[in-house]
């Protein structure tokens, strides 16, 4: 899980430099911040998901189902924090970077 988390975090990065070099720097921000509105929430499930598993008792189901709640309801709250707070904002972007960071374990599926 920690492989997909860097995986993302490395993809949201260049997604971000090509976005810049083709758009500025507000493009450039943008794109990691749209990669990072996916990055933070599911790094923060992948997190409570291992501090699940180590307990004596196993990892419940219903630890999945709130964490995965908890990772989406983040995520929109990350997205609406950011289309409310970044005024420079490049939507193209933002929406690139976050498709990207969600879809880069695809790169990590077709490796093996």
């Amino acid at each position: 899980m920690l492989r997909l988390v860097l995986m993302q975090l490395a993809v949201t990065a260049a997604v971000g430099v090509i976005a810049g070099l083709m758009g500025g720097k507000y493009a450039l921000f943008s794109a990691w911040l749209g990669g990072l509105c996916y990055v933070v929430p599911n790094g923060l499930f992948a997190l409570r998901l291992f501090a699940s598993a180590r307990k004596p008792e196993g990892a419940n189901p219903m630890t999945f189902f709130i964490g995965e709640f908890i990772k989406i309801a983040l995520t929109v709250a990350l997205l609406f924090a950011v289309a409310t707070l970044y005024r420079d904002l490049n939507w193209l972007a933002l929406i690139v970077g976050f498709v990207v960071a969600m879809k880069s374990y695809l790169i990590l599926l077709f490796r093996h």
